[in-house]
């Protein structure tokens, strides 16, 4: 099988057609890239322009969905195969299916006729890579959000997904634990009755812009209208 070592990238080009023909722009790319074996490393260039030429899908308004990075892939010539983190089916072409947890998500809903766009980095699910929505043009509040911080550094042991000796992803504590407090689940289903955990406040402290867990929605929602998107994959600080 060929190793395709480092970051394994969906990486889609996305153009979103408005009701009023305004067309928003979503493109995902790597910010930075070498073949040291660090945590944000792809095989070759070549390997990017793969991805961007396997994945153009168009998507009308009201266009919801999540972006994500795989690691630690190896796949064969036809495709088959598997990433330790992010893995959609041991596919390299994922083709609707969605991403094992950990992994850190862009999410993304596209406003109707010009209306607000929803978008957030969310941490929910874990986080296995640095991640960076940027906003170009548009109206509204227009941040750039994301996790730029390495999880992968402090996550605790109880959270940790090992390969070998490093650690390359951190769980949730929903996903860990599969209690109902960290879950936001049963009587703990309300944001009244389930607060931030000691566990969320890592993953808040190190990445303030990004979703901590289910009921974060106030500090990490954001909305801006008829913009264009970028979204990095291991951005520089």
């Amino acid at each position: 099988m060929a190793n395709f070592s480092g970051l394994q990238l969906l990486f889609f080009s996305f153009i979103i057609a408005t009701e009023n023909s305004i067309n928003n722009l979503i493109i995902v790319y790597l910010a930075r890239w070498n073949f040291r074996g660090l945590r944000c490393s792809v095989y070759h260039s070549e390997q990017l322009q793969l991805h961007r030429l396997a994945w153009n899908p168009h998507a009308p308004a009201g266009w919801s969905g999540r972006i994500w990075g795989r690691t630690g892939c190896n796949f064969d010539a036809f495709g088959a195969g598997r990433c330790f983190t992010g893995d959609c089916g041991n596919k390299l072409q994922c083709n609707g299916a969605g991403g094992a947890t950990p992994a850190t998500l862009a999410e993304f809903t596209i406003g109707h006729g010009g209306g607000m766009d929803f978008y957030d980095v969310s941490l929910v699910d874990g986080y296995n890579v640095q991640m960076e929505i940027k906003t170009q043009g548009g109206s509204g509040d227009c941040q750039n959000v994301g996790c730029i911080s390495d999880l992968n550094r402090i996550c605790p042991n109880e959270l940790s997904v090992r390969n070998g000796g490093s650690v390359v992803a951190c769980k949730s504590a929903c996903a860990a634990f599969d209690k109902p407090e960290f879950c936001c689940t049963g009587q703990f289903n309300q944001p009244e009755t389930c607060p931030p955990t000691d566990y969320s406040r890592i993953f808040k402290t190190a990445c303030p812009k990004a979703y901590s867990y289910a009921y974060d929605d106030a500090t990490s929602t954001f909305t801006c209208a008829n913009a264009n998107y970028s979204i990095i994959f291991c951005p520089t600080i």
